[in-house]
């Protein structure tokens, strides 16, 4: 069996070395244009910003070492040029050479990956406008880095790789600005949950301009005037376009392979693409949402290895199946963690699901053992099962670990209760006897059952304006003295019980404390001395964060128009 594999990165070398892990006879041969296969796109800021040193760090095997430990045919230099289905045989040019000739396959793996979307706007022609998604990329970065010591950066998109790379820029020494044309940063994460990085970030000294597109660089002598819809322009010495990635299919579609609107290429569950002879791994291909069910564009080097693994399987007569992407990512931002998995909350509405959202803040763990610092974590779940859909973790300890957990619940189609069941490993250093995941679980399941109804910072505006509603604050006198909800009343939980009477029974009473724990504890009082209350899921810390974004002219209201 001959096996010809385009494109040498976390697809493709995770395909190649399976396949010869399963079939010792096959003819195996790998192509790459690039000098280097088998390398860590996602440490490719840390070598920007020094905290990888050696470039030899970011590759897993060199073509030599690919070869002589796999006995792989490693053609580095070597692009496919075209695929011609109906002969079997890959067109290849040898880019050192500027020859071309005919290479015939038996299966075939597509693995090109994706390629950074350029947005058509004039100037990213202009040597101090970079990219970063190959060494070669991060090699000519760095260099400029050194030689040009640039003093202010523009970073173009404010997603995974645009704030990994402000972080690494600024540990340069390089002041850096993002620019991002939606209300948040990271799209991964909510609006209500992005605005806690961003007011970390702002905190670091990272300058941020939301709700606002480039719309042109125009180069200078000594500089870069990054222009902005609004008309405002930005002075920069470099420029880093991250403005997302597009699936590199350009050799599929000349060869007639199915794809999507987006370019992404249509394979089954074995990733086998509209012809049967050719697969497809990567970057390059559409996914199922495991979740929704739905197709999707998810570009992560998680799910690449293991479709590379799938590929090969089924290349080699074994049944295993892709299942389907569920989004799990994780982000260092200077000392800040963030991390998700699943749906977010746009993602689910756009699918239709009927579901709801809780937030809570819970420390990472025991708070008498040093060091404890809390987590907000946000999670959605299906109604009125409790199915768990997705979760946003953001902290600094413990985030990888919770989100890890959550990760594998959905995965497994775990509930709420499930959540509240889960025995965990605890000792003061690692964990509290109710983790924070089972926190997540009591909290939802609190809500199922009825033991409490609750609210949404998106619904302040509304019961202000009614006048059958009490917004009651039940934080401590200090707590309201440092900051209120405008139109809130106040009666600190502890003595609750004896201003009842301060109540109306006939109106509704919407409750609110920091995070969320004591207004439940309200709640539960209220609801047993006949009250109808609400509790405010996230407290006022989840609208002081909001509230405080939304005081940066470059953060407009949320796009529902609200204003809190």
């Amino acid at each position: 069996m001959k096996v010809i594999i385009i494109g040498g990165v976390a697809g493709g070398a995770s395909a190649a070395a399976r396949l010869r892990r399963l079939d010792e006879t096959a003819q195996i041969i790998l192509l790459e244009r690039g000098p280097y296969i088998s390398y860590a796109n996602c440490g490719l800021p840390y070598y920007v910003g020094g905290e990888i040193n050696q470039k030899e760090a970011l590759t897993l095997q060199t073509p030599q070492s690919f070869r002589q430990r796999f006995g792989i045919d490693v053609r580095t230099g070597h692009e496919a040029a075209a695929i011609r289905p109906e002969k079997k045989t890959v067109l290849i040019r040898d880019l050192a050479a500027g020859e071309e000739y005919e290479e015939s396959y038996d299966k075939l793996i597509l693995s090109p990956g994706g390629e950074p979307a350029r947005p058509p706007v004039p100037g990213t022609d202009d040597r101090r406008v970079f990219t970063l998604r190959t060494v070669p990329d991060s090699l000519r970065i760095r260099e400029y880095l050194q030689q040009n010591r640039p003093r202010r950066a523009v970073v173009m998109g404010g997603g995974f790789i645009g704030l990994e790379m402000a972080e690494n820029l600024m540990r340069a020494g390089v002041s850096v600005t993002v620019v991002e044309a939606m209300d948040h940063v990271m799209a991964a994460l909510d609006y209500d949950m992005a605005c806690e990085v961003q007011q970390y970030l702002r905190r670091q000294g990272v300058g941020l301009v939301l709700s606002q597109k480039v719309t042109a660089i125009d180069p200078q002598e000594n500089n870069l005037l990054v222009r902005l819809e609004n008309g405002e322009t930005l002075d920069a010495d470099l420029l880093l376009l991250s403005a997302g990635i597009r699936p590199e299919s350009t050799l599929a579609r000349k060869a007639g392979l199915a794809v999507n609107e987006r370019g992404a290429i249509r394979t089954d569950s074995h990733m086998r693409t509209s012809d049967k002879n050719i697969y497809a791994v990567g970057d390059v291909v559409e996914i199922t949402n495991l979740v929704t069910g739905l197709p999707g564009y998810v570009p992560l080097a998680g799910p690449a290895n293991k479709q590379g693994r799938i590929a090969a399987d089924h290349i080699c007569g074994l049944p295993g199946e892709y299942r389907g992407t569920q989004g799990s990512s994780v982000m260092k931002l200077f000392d800040m963690t963030v991390a998700s998995t699943g749906l977010n909350e746009a993602a689910a509405k756009a699918a239709g699901l009927n579901c709801d959202k809780i937030h809570i803040f819970s420390p990472s763990h025991a708070t008498y053992y040093p060091g404890a610092v809390n987590l907000t974590i946000k999670a959605l779940f299906e109604l009125p099962t409790g199915r768990i859909l997705g979760a946003q973790v953001i902290g600094f300890d413990g985030v990888d670990k919770r989100c890890d957990v959550l990760a594998t619940a959905i995965r497994a189609g775990m509930t709420a209760y499930d959540l509240a069941e889960l025995e965990l490993c605890y000792a003061p250093p690692y964990s509290s006897a109710k983790d924070p995941v089972n926190m997540v679980g009591f909290a939802i399941e609190n809500i199922l059952t009825g033991k409490v109804r609750q609210f949404h910072w998106e619904d302040l505006p509304r019961v202000a304006d009614d006048p059958n509603a009490v917004l009651l604050d039940v934080r401590t006198d200090s707590e309201w003295q440092s900051g209120s909800i405008p139109g809130a009343v106040h009666t600190p939980l502890d003595s609750l019980r004896e201003r009842l009477a301060e109540l109306d029974p006939e109106k509704e009473i919407y409750v609110h404390c920091q995070s969320g724990l004591r207004s439940y504890l309200a709640c539960r009082i209220l609801s047993q001395h006949g009250f109808s209350c609400y509790n405010l899921s996230g407290g006022y810390r989840l609208y002081s964060l909001i509230r405080g974004n939304q005081c940066y002219d470059d953060a407009p209201a949320h796009p529902c128009g609200l204003r809190i």
